[in-house]
């Protein structure tokens, strides 16, 4: 995989359709047990904008573990295809996070914490595993976040220290619906080149027991790669999850 590709589907590698970071981590769900677990299928694992899977499907699941003082641990993998596409041999992105959330005063929660992203026997040089830092303001119905790298990003030389800077809102629309517009920025340390917008307007939909998605999802780059498709265009994904 060349520098540009890498560049534009690792860093656009956040949300699963949109959603905050852990793009893809979710923040633990409110239950009677601290601990749950949630499954999903989409039409295309979309991260920071880009395509993971080469604008196919991905099964994904993760497991939250809330110890009710405002701390949280977890994990979450999907399916993916850029690893392979890239030369490694890698067919699975495993996320381990953990943090702490707490209302700061009232109407404001910050929510801090660490979050590895894990190709296992990936065989890229240097290595997509990477370490991020993160921080988030929530109040009311928006949300601002702002993740850094402690490592390098993605397969990226020379990286240590880019971020990803995001902005979103819950809009909840009544009758178990929420629009969620987000827009975000990934700047590349030592390679500005590379660094690009994405953005996505989800709309969810709970119903008989599941979370039924629909999403527009786009970035300000293209993405070539595996036969030629652009991961980085505007698209319509469509996903369904259960949590339990």
């Amino acid at each position: 995989m060349s520098k540009l590709i890498l560049a534009a589907v690792a860093l656009a590698a956040l949300a699963s359709l949109g959603a905050s970071a852990p793009a893809h981590a979710e923040e633990p769900a409110a239950a009677a047990s601290p601990l749950s677990f949630n499954a999903s299928v989409t039409t295309d694992y979309r991260y920071r904008g880009i395509s993971q899977t080469r604008l196919k499907p991905a099964l994904q699941g993760g497991a939250d573990y809330d110890f009710g003082n405002g701390f949280y641990i977890g994990t979450w993998a999907s399916t993916i295809k850029w690893i392979k596409d890239g030369g490694g041999d890698a067919n699975v992105e495993i996320d381990l996070y953990g943090g702490y959330k707490t209302e700061i005063s009232k109407g404001l929660t910050l929510d801090v914490g660490l979050l590895q992203y894990v190709y296992p026997s990936n065989a890229l040089n240097p290595s997509a595993n990477t370490l991020e830092i993160y921080g988030a303001l929530t109040f009311g119905m928006f949300t601002a976040k702002y993740s850094h790298s402690t490592s390098n990003l993605f397969g990226f030389a020379d990286s240590k220290g880019s971020g990803y800077l995001e902005l979103g809102a819950a809009i909840d629309l009544g009758d178990g619906m929420t629009l969620t517009p987000h827009i975000g920025h990934q700047s590349v340390r030592h390679s500005g080149e590379y660094s690009y917008t994405d953005y996505s307007l989800t709309l969810n939909k709970d119903y008989a027991g599941f979370l039924w998605g629909v999403a527009v999802v786009g970035t300000s780059t293209d993405a070539y790669l595996g036969a030629g498709k652009n991961l980085g265009k505007s698209a319509l994904v469509l996903s369904v999850k259960k949590t339990f």
